[in-house]
């Protein structure tokens, strides 16, 4: 595709050198580069792209998208790789890197019905159930999100929630190759506030709601829903839908600056709101309740557990009927969705307790997790879990006194302690305590052995924090760990000790 067609949509400042060029590719890491590309040096959080376009010019870039014009002078490039070269200076790279990626992989979200889920808990599971209904109605439906990405039947590794622009771009395309006609996208805080999704036509968005995280990121809560507000206010097509769970009051924040054009559906279990649930019964079997959507009733019956969930078909259902799915298509789909990795998973090994693992890593995921349990036993819960490192520190004072307070018996034990020193994570965690019920177990394979030995019939044991990940990160190296797998194991050991 000819340069000139990429940068259409693009706020340039300047352009120096052949519009006309053809382009290959476009990369932001400039080790990626090949013959052709176009390279965008965009600011990471540990380099900067502007020190790199030498490198990517060496690699054969055919043209730079650039903001700091300093640091295209001092670039090492050649006269002869200059003369071929074409400069693109812009305001916001980022920006940028956004709408040229969406005219590279020729604007995909045009052919496909995408639905943005955003909020900081309950994303995953509400993509998933709105996947689960929408294949109920016989489409195909693509998924971008924290554990995967999914397109037709091929799985993707998913190294952020929302990818970078021309990932996603590119995403989306290959969804189209492989016959989607709908996508559920997870929408990050970090994507909205780096614009990876900025030139999509958003259909639909979701609002689940808004509690403390990513505060080291956006520092403070204003910031933090701000950013979250670009979904809505920015980026939803003028005839699309708004999905706002106004039971939450920063979705009632939301709700009330919503303006003219958009359409908006609101849920939760408060009066009020267009999307009802009522006569909620939780049990370790799954949940039924009725949906009540403007005068109208359903039963929903769903394998999942707990009261976040009601909150996530709620999301999943109010999004699905605004895109036109038939109600009954909607609750078929409720009743056909599995329960999602890492999410109030349980582990079945034969133990005479229930064990579940969730990557409930926040206040408020912790605290309703708790809850959530709480509801359905007689008997104690043994919570395991720890914070992560070089991550929002505010969080755990709170967290610790969330979990001794709700919990029967706690283990404070490493999350991803990245660069930091666990014992430290653990003290300013410890620092919350309520009560001593509680012991330190840094090891998190030895505190989950633990809380396996501790628990008795009718207990649960809920190990949080990680959930789906596949590994633990310290001094800033990945090793090889499963919540599940060292769960079960644990169990095993348990019952054959027996």
């Amino acid at each position: 595709m000819r340069l000139k067609e990429i940068l259409k949509e693009v706020r340039t400042i300047s352009i120096t050198g052949d519009a006309g060029t053809e382009i290959s590719g476009i990369s932001y890491d400039s080790r990626k580069v090949a013959e052709g590309h176009l390279f965008v040096a965009i600011r990471g959080d540990k380099s900067d792209g502007h020190h790199f376009i030498g490198d990517a010019v060496a690699r054969g870039a055919a043209a730079v998208i650039y903001d700091n014009p300093e640091a295209v002078t001092s670039a090492c490039i050649t006269p002869e790789e200059r003369a071929s070269l074409c400069l693109i200076r812009v305001g916001d790279c980022r920006e940028a890197m956004a709408y040229a990626a969406n005219n590279f992989f020729i604007r995909p979200s045009e052919a496909l019905t995408v639905a943005g889920v955003t909020g900081t808990n309950g994303k995953t599971t509400t993509t998933y159930l709105m996947k689960s209904i929408i294949e109920s109605w016989g489409r195909k439906a693509g998924l971008i999100g924290t554990i995967q990405y999914m397109a037709g039947d091929k799985i993707y590794s998913a190294p952020h929630t929302t990818p970078e622009a021309p990932e996603f771009q590119e995403m989306l395309r290959t969804m189209i190759s492989s016959g989607c006609t709908h996508v559920a996208v997870e929408v990050s805080s970090h994507a909205l506030a780096q614009k990876r999704v900025d030139g999509t036509t958003f259909r639909a968005a979701v609002f689940t709601n808004l509690t403390r995280d990513h505060l080291d990121f956006h520092g403070t809560m204003d910031n933090y829903f701000r950013t979250k507000e670009r979904l809505f206010r920015e980026l939803l097509g003028s005839n699309g839908f708004a999905v706002i769970n106004v039971d939450d009051p920063y979705g009632r924040r939301l709700l009330a600056g919503m303006g003219g054009g958009v359409r908006v559906l609101t849920y939760g279990l408060e009066s009020g709101s267009d999307l009802r649930a009522t006569d909620i019964d939780n049990s370790s079997g799954g949940l039924r309740f009725k949906i009540n959507m403007r005068g109208r009733t359903y039963g929903a019956v769903s394998p999942l557990m707990g009261l976040p969930n009601v909150y996530n078909i709620l999301a999943a259902a109010g999004v699905s009927a605004c895109l036109g799915v038939p109600w009954r298509t909607i609750i078929d789909g409720i009743r056909n969705s599995m329960a999602v990795r890492g999410r109030f998973e349980k582990v079945d090994a034969g133990q005479g307790f229930l064990a579940v693992i969730d990557y409930a890593h926040t206040e408020d995921a912790l605290e309703r997790l708790i809850y959530t349990a709480r509801g359905l036993t007689d008997g104690k819960i043994v919570t395991v879990f720890g914070c992560g490192g070089d991550r929002d520190r505010g969080k755990r004072f709170t967290m610790g006194s969330i979990a001794t307070r709700l919990s029967d018996f706690v283990i404070l034990t490493s999350d991803n302690p990245r660069s930091e020193s666990p014992r430290q994570i653990i003290e300013e965690i410890e620092a919350g305590a309520t009560r001593k019920n509680y012991l330190v177990e840094p090891d998190r394979e030895a505190a989950i052995r633990r809380a396996v030995l501790i628990a008795r019939e009718n207990d649960v044991v809920l190990v949080a924090g990680k959930g789906h990940e596949e590994y633990q990160e310290i001094g800033g190296k990945k090793f090889k760990f499963n919540d599940r797998e060292v769960l079960e194991r644990a169990i095993r050991q348990m019952i054959n000790n027996k």
